[in-house]
């Protein structure tokens, strides 16, 4: 290996060629007689340094390690905003000179003067109420003021929900998620150099594997369409009434669906922006299914009438989720998985208990409800002037749609008094900038996972029973 060595300031440096290329090593500078030295160095005669070719070399050398300097600068930059990493992304802005250099920073901590800046803001903006016959007006005619947001934007407005799959595997079949870890690993290599958010897949999954194995362990099996873990699958193989529940549900009228093994509900579909992602997936995996549905009729035919749609796979229908006696086209506690993204701040506050509670029946024991909104002085209820407030963090934008910004123990009290287990919930706190207005914004979401308890016991329905209320 080739070795070329200059004295600079009192230091020695090496410059090494491997199968990676050419790098710079520090080597501190040391008398030829040194006994200490465990390593002797080639020193060059100091005539050699002064040569022209020896200045030539060293004119080389400094450059060289400029760039290697520059590369390892840039590659740590790279490494640092890496994305996506799970959960709530790894960008994280360590420089606020470089503030600039991205979009978005994640995980940022606010000091207790923006806090106590932004409680003023909102307790601000919330001084002047809606009057209440506005607010009457508002609350029956919801769908009409959406139905007029999406014949105004159709679906221009929100970008497709792509980080859907980082943020929530869940949302896929283990077997899926598996198919698609395997096939990162055939290609990684082709991969290397992408800048390709989904070139990381294998890191997307691993907190739902992790979930998947504490709670269902590596012997897990399937009982008429439910997953549980051996011993819970022989009480409920043993027990007649276990045996009976799938006979009684195969006497049920034929539903879209209904053929399906694993089922997905996305409650306020809108546009797509979320239907569609995760159909890319589902189309080639078998026994998957997804409803979706919205109160805006004008949405749900927007859905429809995109080419990607396609009832083989996908059911979409329009549906008031804060109506109870409103029947949903599929029986309860068949779902696998229900997705409530900014949709249950849209309803308020007092019809909120009663639409998580529904929800819930939905799901199987095992099913998981995976959440996202707007948190707690989030910069959109920072912006609000007085007159829009309707009540307590609840608002109205100038279109007449509503919004609630919520925290995260609002959250986990509506989800726990439904009968689901917190499975995560998080408050997601992130930078955003403009970087062409040079405008910095702090964003507040909340991100949240509960699943609904699996059997407990067929021989102790009480136990059960207490996990419902």
């Amino acid at each position: 290996m080739a070795k070329e060595y200059m004295t600079q300031a009192g230091r020695w440096y090496s410059i090494r060629q491997s199968a990676h290329g050419l790098c710079l090593k520090q080597i501190t500078a040391v008398p030829h007689n040194c006994s200490s030295r465990k390593h002797p160095v080639y020193m060059p005669p100091y005539t050699d340094v002064l040569s022209s070719r020896s200045l030539n070399k060293m004119n080389f050398i400094t450059k060289l390690s400029a760039l290697c300097l520059r590369k390892s600068k840039m590659q740590q930059r790279h490494q640092s905003s890496r994305r996506p990493a799970v959960p709530l992304g790894s960008r994280i802005l360590t420089d606020p000179s470089k503030v600039f250099e991205h979009n978005m920073w994640d995980h940022m901590q606010w000091s207790q003067e923006e806090e106590e800046n932004a409680k003023e803001k909102a307790a601000e903006n919330s001084l002047v109420k809606v009057q209440w016959e506005d607010q009457d007006k508002y609350e029956r005619e919801a769908s009409k003021y959406w139905n007029e947001f999406y014949k105004t934007h159709k679906n221009n407005f929100f970008k497709d929900r792509n980080w859907l799959f980082l943020e929530f595997p869940e949302i896929l079949p283990e077997k899926r998620r598996e198919e698609l870890k395997t096939e990162e690993r055939s290609s990684e290599h082709t991969k290397i150099n992408s800048t390709n958010s989904f070139s990381h897949k294998n890191e997307m999954f691993e907190e739902g594997e992790k979930y998947w194995k504490k709670n269902y362990g590596g012997g897990s099996t399937s009982v008429q369409g439910y997953v549980y873990n051996k011993k819970q699958a022989k009480s409920l193989t043993d027990n007649p009434q276990g045996k009976n529940c799938g006979e009684e549900l195969g006497r049920l009228e034929s539903f879209p669906g209904s053929d399906a093994t694993y089922r997905i509900l996305e409650v306020g579909c809108g546009a797509g922006n979320s239907v569609f992602p995760i159909l890319k997936v589902l189309c080639n995996t078998p026994g998957t299914f997804l409803y979706c549905c919205d109160f805006a009729s004008g949405a749900v035919e927007l859905v429809k009438s995109h080419s990607s749609y396609n009832s083989a796979w996908c059911s979409a229908f329009v549906h008031d989720v804060c109506d109870d006696a409103l029947p949903y086209p599929f029986p309860d506690e068949i779902l696998d998985v229900i997705l409530l993204v900014f949709v249950l701040s849209t309803i308020h506050p007092d019809r909120m208990q009663g639409v998580v509670n529904r929800l819930a029946k939905l799901l199987k024991p095992g099913g998981m409800l995976l959440f996202r909104d707007y948190g707690r002085y989030d910069t959109a209820q920072l912006r609000f002037k007085k007159g829009h407030c309707l009540s307590e963090n609840f608002y109205v934008r100038g279109d007449g749609t509503r919004v609630y910004f919520f925290t995260k123990d609002e959250v986990w009290n509506m989800f726990n008094l439904a009968g689901l287990t917190e499975v995560q919930n998080l408050v997601d706190r992130r930078l955003q900038v403009n970087r062409k207005k040079k405008v910095k914004m702090q964003r507040v979401w909340i991100q949240s996972k509960f699943q609904k308890p699996l059997l407990l016991s067929l021989n102790n329905p009480e136990e059960t029973t207490e996990r419902h209320p």
